[in-house]
């Protein structure tokens, strides 16, 4: 390209402005706020976790005391309430990504 096309194009345009433009501002959200807002979303994940930390305890008291049947049925019960909370948090995300395609 020749040098008057170039200067052309270059005054063609307006100049870039000297400040950048305000950001947007939010709210800042607490990590209590979030967290209400998230179980109101999927009140099963909270859930499930809840099931997960109880019967891992009860599965570690068992073994503690000695009762090894127990423990190892607790210890696979603790598996079920992962994969609960697991499915729970996936599903949670795509019906947040289906609502959000709409």
């Amino acid at each position: 390209s020749s040098p008057s096309l170039r200067a052309a194009a270059m005054t063609a345009a307006p100049p870039p402005p000297l400040e950048p433009s305000p950001m947007p501002v939010f709210s800042e959200e607490g990590f209590g706020d979030k967290f209400l807002r998230k179980t109101r979303e999927n009140p099963l994940v909270p859930l499930g976790c809840l099931c997960t930390v109880g019967v891992l305890t009860y599965g570690l008291i068992s073994f503690k005391r000695g009762n090894t049947r127990r423990s190892q049925l607790m210890m696979r019960a603790r598996i079920l309430a992962q994969g609960f909370t697991f499915a729970a948090l996936l599903g949670g995300m795509v019906v947040t990504a289906m609502k959000s395609r709409k």
